[in-house]
This record gives C-alpha cells, structure tokens and sequence, in this order.
C-alpha cells in the first residue's frame, strides 16, 4: 500500500551561490537534463513543488521556455507524461523567494534540509527525515546544488543537512540528477 507523506514536501535545485571545483562561490547554468528528469523524479514520488532558482535573467527565461514548451507548446500534446511533471517546476530567483513561496502556501515556514556529498555537522539521516515526513506537519524543503554543491552560506541556513550518499568505493561524485533519484527514493520510496 502506498502511503502519502503527512507534511508538504518540495525540493529546490539552486544553481546560486554554489561552489565550483576549487571551493568559490560561483552561478551555474541551468540544464534541460536536471529540469526534466529531476521534475519525473520528483513526480513520481510526490513531491509538491520543485523549484529550480537562478538569479540570472537569461537562465530564468530558459527555464520559463522549456516548461512552457511543455506546459502549452508542441512538447504538451506529443508528451502528456512530461507535461504532467513539468507542471511542478516552478522558476525563482533564490532561496529567500522559495521560502516566501512555501509560507505563503502553507502557512508556515519550512524545515530546510541541505544536501551535499561532503560529510556534514548537525546531519539528519534518511530515516529521522522519513519519519518527520510521515509524521510531522512542518514543511520540507529538501534543497540540492549544482556544479560541486551548495555554497557555505547556504549550508549554514539549513536547519538540518542530510547524510550523504555512500557508494563503495572512494569517488563520490554523482551528478545532481542522480542523487535527488536516490534520495527520493530512500525517503519517499515504498520498498523497504
């Protein structure tokens, strides 16, 4: 039987501040790929909303344009399963607007739970945040980063960070897309 989480649950794709291959803070370009299979990801499992969040006004346009191709245009009518996931992207500037966007739908603040592939201080595992999900009224959101991960302030401002990703072996560098799927999955995923 498949049981829905208790408390609204979206996720955030933020492509700034991130960090890039030598530790500075840098703005990445949005992709088609994360836009797409991120949002099946997410729709698959639930999630509410999945905001994808760039200050850069050309970056934004992009994502405006390929979810109303989606939304409206040609890829609409030749692709419904893809209209039906791309209708729960939603473009923002950063994480200030995301988090104005969630109160203002739900009432509330939302727990924010940061992901990295570095180890963290005050992480939360997958079953403590799965159990806050089933059990808990307090929004989630669960925020990703692009290009090596979120920039420290943005670490800092979560209220949790979850446990990363552990392969077998010593490279730890999957792309972002990868990782929402598994995480998902190990949060929101029926098979135990």
């Amino acid at each position: 039987m498949i049981t829905q989480q208790a408390c609204p649950f979206d996720i955030a794709l933020l492509h700034h501040p991130v960090r890039n291959k030598n530790g500075e803070t840098i703005g990445s370009a949005v992709t088609n790929l994360d836009l797409h299979d991120i949002a099946r990801c997410a729709r698959t499992y639930g999630v509410k909303q999945y905001y994808v969040a760039t200050p850069y006004t050309d970056q934004f346009k992009l994502i405006e344009e390929i979810v109303e191709h989606w939304q409206n245009g040609h890829g609409a009518r030749a692709n419904p399963e893809r209209k039906e996931a791309l209708a729960i992207v939603r473009p923002m500037p950063g994480l200030d607007e995301i988090i104005d966007d969630i109160i203002v739908r739900y009432g509330k603040k939302p727990l924010l739970v940061a992901t990295s592939a570095r180890p963290q201080t005050d992480k939360i595992g997958y079953q403590e945040l799965r159990t806050h999900l089933h059990d808990d009224r307090t929004p989630v959101l669960l925020i990703f980063g692009t290009a090596h991960g979120l920039a420290p302030e943005i670490m800092n401002r979560a209220d949790k960070r979850l446990a990363p990703i552990q392969g077998n072996s010593t490279y730890n560098h999957l792309s972002v897309r990868s990782a929402a799927s598994i995480i998902l999955d190990r949060l929101l995923g029926t098979e135990r």
